[in-house]
Protein backbone atom coordinates (compact mmCIF):
# COMPACT_ATOMS: atom_id res chain seq x y z
CA UNK A 1 0.00 0.00 0.00
CA UNK A 2 1.67 3.18 -0.81
CA UNK A 3 1.93 5.92 1.58
CA UNK A 4 -1.00 8.06 0.43
CA UNK A 5 -3.26 4.94 0.60
CA UNK A 6 -2.01 4.59 3.98
CA UNK A 7 -3.09 7.96 5.06
CA UNK A 8 -6.61 7.42 3.67
CA UNK A 9 -6.93 3.78 5.51
CA UNK A 10 -5.57 5.58 8.94
CA UNK A 11 -8.54 8.47 8.50
CA UNK A 12 -11.08 5.63 7.56
CA UNK A 13 -10.06 3.85 10.49
CA UNK A 14 -9.97 6.71 12.95
CA UNK A 15 -13.55 7.76 11.64
CA UNK A 16 -14.83 4.18 12.72
CA UNK A 17 -13.41 4.96 15.64
CA UNK A 18 -14.44 7.72 16.89
CA UNK A 19 -17.96 6.64 16.70
CA UNK A 20 -17.30 3.71 18.96
CA UNK A 21 -19.42 3.72 21.55
CA UNK A 22 -17.78 1.14 24.09
CA UNK A 23 -16.18 2.17 27.33
CA UNK A 24 -13.06 -0.02 27.78
CA UNK A 25 -11.08 -2.01 25.46
CA UNK A 26 -8.74 -4.71 26.55
CA UNK A 27 -5.95 -5.30 24.05
CA UNK A 28 -3.72 -8.57 24.21
CA UNK A 29 -1.69 -10.94 21.73
CA UNK A 30 -2.27 -14.53 21.58
CA UNK A 31 -0.27 -16.51 24.39
CA UNK A 32 2.86 -18.41 23.44
CA UNK A 33 2.48 -21.12 20.93
CA UNK A 34 3.82 -24.59 20.59
CA UNK A 35 5.27 -24.00 17.56
CA UNK A 36 5.75 -22.07 14.39
CA UNK A 37 3.14 -23.55 12.22
CA UNK A 38 0.31 -22.02 10.47
CA UNK A 39 -2.23 -22.62 12.99
CA UNK A 40 -1.00 -23.86 16.07
CA UNK A 41 -2.02 -24.35 19.73
CA UNK A 42 -1.00 -22.99 22.95
CA UNK A 43 2.17 -24.40 24.62
CA UNK A 44 2.51 -24.58 28.23
CA UNK A 45 3.10 -21.35 28.81
CA UNK A 46 0.64 -20.04 26.65
CA UNK A 47 -2.14 -21.92 28.86
CA UNK A 48 -0.63 -20.66 31.68
CA UNK A 49 -1.10 -16.95 30.39
CA UNK A 50 -4.32 -17.53 28.82
CA UNK A 51 -5.37 -18.40 32.76
CA UNK A 52 -3.61 -15.20 34.01
CA UNK A 53 -5.52 -13.50 31.39
CA UNK A 54 -8.78 -14.81 33.02
CA UNK A 55 -7.31 -13.49 36.44
CA UNK A 56 -7.19 -9.84 34.91
CA UNK A 57 -11.26 -9.43 34.89
CA UNK A 58 -11.25 -10.32 38.55
CA UNK A 59 -14.70 -12.42 38.71
CA UNK A 60 -16.45 -9.55 36.31
CA UNK A 61 -15.49 -11.02 32.38
CA UNK A 62 -15.75 -8.46 29.58
CA UNK A 63 -19.16 -8.27 27.98
CA UNK A 64 -17.57 -9.51 24.50
CA UNK A 65 -14.43 -11.21 23.46
CA UNK A 66 -13.09 -10.64 19.49
CA UNK A 67 -11.06 -13.12 18.43
CA UNK A 68 -9.16 -13.83 14.96
CA UNK A 69 -9.67 -17.01 12.56
CA UNK A 70 -6.81 -18.78 14.48
CA UNK A 71 -6.94 -21.22 17.22
CA UNK A 72 -4.60 -19.76 18.81
CA UNK A 73 -6.26 -16.21 19.70
CA UNK A 74 -9.46 -18.17 20.79
CA UNK A 75 -7.43 -20.46 22.95
CA UNK A 76 -6.37 -17.45 24.74
CA UNK A 77 -9.63 -16.29 25.65
CA UNK A 78 -11.17 -19.48 26.84
CA UNK A 79 -10.38 -19.45 30.08
CA UNK A 80 -11.81 -16.28 30.20
CA UNK A 81 -14.76 -17.57 28.55
CA UNK A 82 -15.23 -20.06 30.84
CA UNK A 83 -14.79 -17.73 33.85
CA UNK A 84 -17.59 -15.00 32.52
CA UNK A 85 -19.49 -16.47 29.90
CA UNK A 86 -19.05 -13.47 27.87
CA UNK A 87 -19.81 -13.91 23.92
CA UNK A 88 -17.20 -14.48 20.88
CA UNK A 89 -16.96 -13.23 17.87
CA UNK A 90 -14.56 -14.23 15.32
CA UNK A 91 -13.89 -11.55 13.31
CA UNK A 92 -12.26 -12.54 9.93
CA UNK A 93 -8.99 -11.70 8.02
CA UNK A 94 -10.17 -12.91 4.44
CA UNK A 95 -10.11 -9.44 2.89
CA UNK A 96 -6.85 -8.81 4.86
CA UNK A 97 -5.32 -6.43 7.39
CA UNK A 98 -7.44 -3.57 6.83
CA UNK A 99 -10.94 -5.73 6.45
CA UNK A 100 -9.89 -7.52 9.97
CA UNK A 101 -9.34 -3.49 11.73
CA UNK A 102 -12.31 -2.43 9.62
CA UNK A 103 -14.34 -5.36 11.76
CA UNK A 104 -13.23 -5.26 14.93
CA UNK A 105 -14.30 -0.87 14.95
CA UNK A 106 -17.29 -1.92 13.83
CA UNK A 107 -17.85 -4.77 16.05
CA UNK A 108 -16.74 -1.97 19.03
CA UNK A 109 -19.12 0.73 17.28
CA UNK A 110 -22.40 -1.58 18.26
CA UNK A 111 -21.98 -2.00 21.86
CA UNK A 112 -23.18 -0.22 24.76
CA UNK A 113 -21.55 2.58 26.72
CA UNK A 114 -20.55 0.30 29.42
CA UNK A 115 -19.22 -2.41 27.41
CA UNK A 116 -16.06 -3.92 28.18
CA UNK A 117 -14.15 -5.27 25.30
CA UNK A 118 -11.22 -8.27 25.39
CA UNK A 119 -9.64 -8.17 21.63
CA UNK A 120 -7.28 -11.06 21.45
CA UNK A 121 -4.71 -10.57 18.12
CA UNK A 122 -1.50 -11.03 17.03
CA UNK A 123 2.01 -9.51 17.27
CA UNK A 124 0.96 -6.91 13.79
CA UNK A 125 -2.48 -6.68 14.80
CA UNK A 126 -2.37 -5.21 18.40
CA UNK A 127 -0.71 -2.24 17.64
CA UNK A 128 -2.69 -1.89 14.93
CA UNK A 129 -5.80 -2.08 16.33
CA UNK A 130 -4.76 0.36 19.51
CA UNK A 131 -3.60 2.67 16.80
CA UNK A 132 -6.72 2.81 15.11
CA UNK A 133 -8.55 3.30 18.38
CA UNK A 134 -6.43 6.68 19.07
CA UNK A 135 -3.66 5.34 21.08
CA UNK A 136 0.14 5.49 20.25
CA UNK A 137 1.20 1.81 20.35
CA UNK A 138 5.03 0.65 19.88
CA UNK A 139 5.19 -2.03 17.30
CA UNK A 140 5.36 -6.02 19.23
CA UNK A 141 8.43 -8.00 18.92
CA UNK A 142 7.68 -11.79 18.00
CA UNK A 143 8.98 -12.69 21.43
CA UNK A 144 6.83 -10.26 23.37
CA UNK A 145 3.87 -12.09 24.69
CA UNK A 146 3.40 -10.16 27.95
CA UNK A 147 1.55 -7.04 27.15
CA UNK A 148 -1.61 -5.57 27.97
CA UNK A 149 -3.08 -2.78 26.77
CA UNK A 150 -6.40 -1.12 28.45
CA UNK A 151 -8.19 1.92 26.43
CA UNK A 152 -10.47 4.12 27.42
CA UNK A 153 -12.97 5.38 25.09
CA UNK A 154 -15.16 7.18 27.14
CA UNK A 155 -13.88 10.87 26.24
CA UNK A 156 -13.16 12.93 23.00
CA UNK A 157 -9.49 11.72 23.16
CA UNK A 158 -9.07 8.26 23.83
CA UNK A 159 -6.10 6.90 26.57
CA UNK A 160 -4.39 3.82 26.60
CA UNK A 161 -2.07 2.01 29.29
CA UNK A 162 0.14 -0.62 28.73
CA UNK A 163 0.48 -3.04 31.59
CA UNK A 164 1.70 -6.69 31.86
CA UNK A 165 -0.22 -9.52 32.52
CA UNK A 166 1.41 -13.47 33.13
CA UNK A 167 5.35 -14.03 33.33
CA UNK A 168 7.36 -11.95 31.48
CA UNK A 169 7.90 -12.20 28.43
CA UNK A 170 11.72 -13.47 26.86
CA UNK A 171 12.69 -10.69 24.60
Amino acid sequence: MTLPGKALLSAALWSLASVATAQHVVLVRHAEKVDASRDPVLSGAGTARAEALAGVFAGTGPDLILVSPFQRTALTAVPTIAASGAPVRVIALDGGVDAHLAGILAEIALQPDDAEILIVGHSNTVPLIARALGVAAADMPDCEYDRLTRIDLTTAAPSGTVDRYGAASDC
